[in-house]
């Protein structure tokens, strides 16, 4: 009988120098899918090593960003640097047990030893002289010089490294402080990480990460590197292509379960499906469907998954997300009387607006007040002729019960009286009701504004 896998637990190990990048979101988002489609832990830790580059804005703005996308991780967030200490400590323990060693070379003797030896990794003079020695040091550790460090990596399969191209890693700087290499292992083991999924960038890291590993006889996690994202022209990503930053994408108005079925697709598969649920991406979600090569970013896909969303999304949770959106881009929260105007055509609304600024520019007309404002355009179509014809249905509707089939009946009796399409007293109603040309039928924008407002926005036009 064997004994049981260990529970499942990922990481997601930002650096906070800036903003979420969304290749980072596409990690942590990986790492939570695995993570909580087998019930284990999704941890989240701060590398923030680097004192002159870190900062407690950036740190904000990454938790920040895990918030919106909606992915929530387990304990609090662990600050690598608070950690100083325990990686030392390691290093000390390596150093006590022969994996590592004192190195008393300065920058200038290693500068020096490179320029004689450009194509080889850094060979310290000190690996193999134990004599005490006045002056600063860094502990490297000893790593094997023959041989090869094989990375069973669960997307790029076996990754071979020869170990006399990886030169002996530097874990304490002569100051002390641990380097981020070395760190990362320390951390991950701590906290018990069992998968490190990560951009594929750090694949060469893994082989002499794996090598701390080995020295201090520890199991290795599984290693899964993730192949980047990559603009429409195959290039990796930058701010050419457009949003780079997870907060963009909030800006722009697409909703957090878009981004996360966007995401998952982005590098993932699971057959052919496109567009799925959070609970099927869980149930899915497998190192064994992301691919090796890198995925590419398309706004026009983005754009159908959005939409596929915004459609399925309750109403009442449609209205919270619109609200959050508004806050985000600093534009005032919708009031009661938009609410309620919003509420009846929300089910029209959502079926075609692609994102939430869409989808508020197709409720424009709930979210003005009298006297309506018509555009340039707009304001072509309320003539002499069209008001005339719009005073006429202000008197008919004044005895009408308020039903679609009624207003329909009203507004055809008055275009057949002037011998015309209903399309015709179509466009002077749009702009007296929502000062637009394009807006959803004035029907749906009649029933929602209600008989009272409706007749006071008409009456506003025909004096």
């Amino acid at each position: 009988m064997t004994d049981a896998a260990p529970p499942v637990v990922t990481r997601f190990a930002p650096s906070p120098t800036g903003y979420l990048h969304i290749g980072g979101a596409r990690t942590a988002l990986f790492n939570w899918l695995y993570a909580r489609g087998r019930g284990g832990k999704f941890l989240l830790r701060i590398e923030d090593t680097d004192r002159a580059r870190s900062t407690p804005e950036a740190t904000a703005a990454i938790l920040d960003g895990l918030n919106w996308l909606g992915l929530d991780w387990d304990g609090e967030p662990v600050s690598q640097f608070e950690r100083a200490g325990r990686h030392a400590e390691v290093a000390r323990e390596m150093l006590a047990s022969g994996h590592a060693y004192r190195c008393y070379a300065t920058p200038e003797d290693i500068a020096a030893w490179r320029e004689a030896n450009p194509n080889r990794p850094f060979q310290s003079p000190w690996r193999d002289n134990e004599t005490p020695q006045d002056g600063p040091y860094a502990v490297r550790l000893r790593a094997p010089r023959e041989g090869e460090t094989v990375i069973a990596d669960a997307v790029q399969g076996d990754v071979t490294f020869r170990n006399d191209q990886l030169d002996d890693m530097v874990l304490l700087r002569s100051d002390g402080t641990p380097t981020y290499m070395h760190a990362v292992v320390v951390d991950d083991h701590d906290m018990g990480v069992t998968h490190v999924i990560r951009g594929d960038d750090h694949l060469t890291n893994a082989a002499r990460q794996a090598q701390v590993y080995d020295a201090m006889g520890w199991a290795r996690p599984v290693f899964a590197h993730i192949p980047l994202i990559h603009g429409t022209d195959g290039k990796k990503l930058s701010k050419r292509h457009g949003a780079v930053g997870l907060h963009e994408y909030a800006a722009l108005g697409y909703p957090p379960e878009a981004m996360r079925n966007y995401l998952a697709r982005l590098g993932w598969a699971h057959g052919d499906d496109e567009l799925f649920t959070d609970d099927q991406a869980r149930e899915w979600f497998d190192l064994n469907g992301i691919g090796r090569a890198p995925a590419r970013l398309d706004f026009k896909k983005l754009e159908h998954v959005s939409g596929w969303h915004i459609a399925r999304t309750e109403d009442e949770r449609l209205l919270a997300e619109l609200q959050d959106f508004r806050k985000a881009t600093g534009q005032p929260a919708l009031n009661p009387t938009q609410i309620a105007r919003l509420e009846p055509i929300l089910p029209v609304l959502k079926e075609k607006a692609k994102t939430l600024p869409a989808l508020l520019e197709q409720g424009h007309f709930a979210l003005i007040e009298r006297p309506v404002q018509a555009d340039e355009k707009a304001a072509g179509n309320l003539d002499s002729v069209s008001r005339g014809m719009l005073s006429e249905l202000t008197a008919a509707l004044q005895h009408d019960s308020w039903t679609r089939e009624e207003l329909e009946l009203a507004a055809k009796t008055v275009a057949d009286r002037h011998g015309i399409g209903l399309g015709k007293i179509a466009a002077p109603l749009r702009a007296a009701l929502a000062g637009k040309t394009s807006t959803p039928s004035v029907f749906d924008m009649m029933l929602a504004l209600g008989p009272a407002e409706t007749l006071a926005r008409l009456q506003d036009q025909v004096g």
